[in-house]
């Protein structure tokens, strides 16, 4: 395929028109995003939890979720990585898309009030709780040859690998698998299209709280990104709790911050129907 290369002006003038778009969509967003979710994080009531996994450094799990559940991914014992996938539980045809997920709602930054998309329009999971606010929906990741790279000589598993193990486990094939969801993963783009890793925006013991907007299945793996500076390979365990979370409230802010969580909501609702 050509590759065709645009001019200073022309770029100018396209990010320019996306500004314009995204200043239309924004203002129907009038709920501003609260702050991210206290450290350090509060138990879960005992009687609300179904099941709790810890999934050692290097390796993955998956689980089922229902609708109206929810996960907890626990950082525990320092900085980790966690990559996320995830399909409708009836049909899994119907998978995790984080293309729409950024698109309709005008951004990358995935924190507490955000809402997960499928590649069908509905609305898969709500992050209700986030103390960080550093995820990473844009890089993918890691495979055998960036792990060679980065950590030569050393004995690795990466992502790619345990996400095609996830698949075949469930039946599914390596063409299944949708594009990744890392939690906990600090990147950030430069004004050059420039992909960089910002620590700072990490701390220890980070967690988040997805509350399944539908039947899933959900898969993990605990590698660290190719973005991640350290040279060594040390991933350390995470939690993954599984919770009978609180009933949605009227005003839930996932539900009603954007107009595009509305209608995703009503796309579900739909399909419940």
């Amino acid at each position: 395929m050509m590759h065709v290369r645009r001019s200073p002006e022309e770029i100018a003038a396209n990010r320019q028109r996306y500004e314009e778009h995204q200043k239309k969509g924004l203002e129907f967003a009038p709920k501003a995003l609260p702050a991210p979710s206290p450290l350090p994080a509060p138990a879960i009531d005992a009687a609300a939890i179904i099941h709790q996994e810890t999934i050692p450094g290097g390796w993955y799990w998956s689980t089922t979720v229902k609708r109206g559940e929810a996960l907890r991914i626990d950082q525990g014992e320092g900085g980790s990585t966690v990559a996320l996938v995830a399909w409708n539980a009836t049909d899994t045809s119907e998978r995790l898309n984080l293309v729409d997920t950024v698109k309709v709602q005008w951004t990358t930054a995935l924190g507490k009030g955000r809402v997960i998309f499928s590649d069908m329009g509905r609305v898969m999971f709500s992050l209700i709780e986030d103390s960080s606010g550093a995820h990473d929906c844009l890089m993918g990741g890691s495979t055998a040859a960036s792990n060679a790279a980065r950590y030569p000589g050393a004995k690795t598993r990466n992502t790619r690998d345990n996400l095609v193990l996830v698949a075949g486990k469930l039946g599914l094939t390596r063409r299944d698998i949708p594009a990744i969801l890392n939690l906990f993963a600090p990147v950030r783009v430069d004004d050059d299209g420039g992909f960089h890793w910002r620590g700072k925006l990490s701390n220890s013991g980070d967690y988040a709280e997805l509350r399944a907007e539908m039947d899933m299945i959900v898969g993990f793996s605990n590698c660290p990104h190719p973005l991640d500076p350290d040279p060594v390979y040390a991933p350390k365990p995470v939690i993954v709790t599984r919770f009978r979370a609180p009933s949605p409230a009227a005003d839930d802010l996932s539900r009603t911050a954007t107009a595009e969580a509305l209608r995703g909501f009503e796309n579900n609702a739909a399909m419940l129907a």
